[in-house]
C-alpha cells in the first residue's frame, strides 16, 4: 500500500470515528437533560411548576444557594439553585437541578 492510500484511509478512518464521538455525546447531553415520571417527560427549560404538576412532590427538596449570572444587558443578578430528588424508581434516583426556577439538568444514581 503506498504512502498516499494509507494516509486516504487513516483519514476515512479518522473521519469516522469523530462522527460517532460526536453522536454519542450529543446523546448522551439529550439522556441528562430528560426525566421521565410516569407518563409524562420534563425536560432542560422547564418551570419547576411545570415539572411539579406532571411529577409530584418529589421525595427531597433541597435549597444549594444562589448562582451569580449576568443578564442580556450585562447586570449581574443572583438566581436560586435547588436540587429535586424523585424515586426510588426500580432502585434508581433521580435528582433533578433547577437554576431560576428552570430544569438545568438530571442525574440518575443507584440509592443505598
Amino acid at each position: 500500500m503506498s504512502a498516499s492510500k494509507a494516509a486516504e484511509c487513516n483519514k476515512s478512518y479518522c473521519a469516522a470515528l469523530l462522527s460517532l464521538l460526536l453522536l454519542t455525546y450529543a446523546n448522551l447531553g439529550y439522556a441528562s437533560a430528560t426525566f421521565r415520571c410516569g407518563s409524562q417527560l420534563v425536560s432542560a427549560g422547564d418551570s419547576s411548576h411545570e415539572v411539579l404538576y406532571r411529577c409530584g412532590d418529589p421525595v427531597d427538596r433541597s435549597f444549594i444557594g444562589n448562582k451569580v449570572v449576568r443578564d442580556r444587558y450585562g447586570y449581574r443578578q443572583e438566581i436560586p439553585v435547588e436540587e429535586w430528588t424523585y424515586g426510588p424508581n426500580h432502585g434508581m434516583y433521580h435528582r433533578l437541578r433547577f437554576e431560576g426556577g428552570r430544569l438545568q439538568n438530571v442525574d440518575s444514581y443507584r440509592g443505598p
